[in-house]
């Protein structure tokens, strides 16, 4: 009779609080202390990337916990380098735990002579010996078929959903809105969770990066919107769009998204807005600027992806973690039944 491998996993640089958040979650679900595989990921001083594992990883199931964020080729990098020394040390499986995928924005040629570089990406991953992707959101669903190898793509409307049902005691008062027409479906899906009516931010460019024209498709007045989005990287976009749904007589404007990149200019931008509040996965380790910001909270991803590790490590369902029977108990202690 064969016995089963428990997983292990180790981590990068990319986000370390959440790979520790997601090691204290698996050992609660596991009965048993879950650790992080004791190693050193440092930089030479000509910015050269070196990994050392300090434990024997030989026929162990491998997990690595690395979000491709800002740094982000240094982050890539990382992954790529610690896949290298897990290959060569022997490990019987190398997942790559990524959940925040860097590069998904450039995943078809937008104009003449530019390159698809999440598709390079996704190569890469492939060629350094990962047998398996667990992410989260990515920014277009079909980088999926990128890889030749398994891609879980975990989903953050069902963790939202939950947050949003904790939240607002007023639900028939509850708006979904897109932000755009290629974010209807990411919309949806929440609003159907929710049961709530679906509003669409219909956005016209006029110069690359600027947006020329907004209109709401859908009445707003009087509702509690709550705009649905993957990434929010300068919140330019995000703020004029609550900005509107606030002149078309929305009554509150809230943001739930998946990524919060946060560059720029973005967290004085979301102070002065019309936002109520953004809220975010942490997927992206926070800065203490966005940390301190008061409309910014956190929703905890730990809880999902260690579930979603345990699975892969099991041979069980995946998908089993977008129905409610399965993920409230796992979220249970941040959102407790009434």
């Amino acid at each position: 009779m064969s016995t089963q491998i428990p997983p292990k996993l180790i981590s990068g640089n990319g986000n370390k609080p959440l790979a520790e958040a997601i090691a204290r979650r698996m050992t609660i679900h596991q009965g048993r202390p879950v650790e992080l595989v004791e190693a050193r990921v440092e930089r030479f001083n000509d910015g050269e990337i070196f990994v050392e594992v300090f434990e024997n990883i030989r026929g162990e199931d491998m997990f690595i916990i690395q979000s491709t964020s800002n740094p982000a080729n240094d982050n890539l990098m990382e992954l790529l380098i610690i896949t290298d020394a897990l290959r060569r040390s022997s490990a019987k499986r190398i997942t790559a735990v990524i959940p925040y995928f860097g590069y998904a924005r450039q995943d078809r040629r937008t104009k003449a002579r530019t390159p698809i570089s999440a598709k390079l990406v996704a190569n890469l991953l492939t060629e350094a010996g990962i047998e398996r992707i667990l992410t989260l959101d990515l920014h277009a669903t079909q980088i999926q078929g990128f890889f030749d190898i398994p891609v879980d793509n975990l989903y953050a409307a069902p963790v939202f959903a939950l947050d949003v049902k904790h939240q607002f005691t007023n639900l028939d008062e509850v708006t979904v809105v897109s932000p755009d027409v290629g974010g209807v479906a990411r919309a949806r899906e929440l609003a159907k969770r929710i049961d709530a009516g679906l509003a669409i931010v219909d956005k016209r460019r006029g110069a690359p990066g600027e947006v020329a024209e907004m209109t709401v498709i859908g009445d707003v007045t009087d509702r509690i919107c709550v705009i649905v989005d993957d990434i929010v990287d300068t919140a330019g976009t995000l703020c004029k769009a609550a900005d509107l749904l606030k002149e078309k007589g929305a009554k509150e404007v809230h943001a739930y998204i998946t990524h919060g990149v946060l560059s720029g200019p973005a967290v004085e931008r979301i102070q002065a807005s019309s936002l109520k509040s953004l809220v975010v996965t942490d997927s992206i380790q926070a800065t203490a600027e966005v940390k301190a910001a008061s409309k910014i909270r956190f929703v905890p991803t730990a809880p999902i992806f260690a579930q979603a590790m345990l699975n892969i490590a099991n041979g069980t369902s995946v998908s089993s973690l977008f129905k409610n029977k399965t993920l409230v108990p796992i979220y249970e202690a941040f959102y407790p039944a009434d």
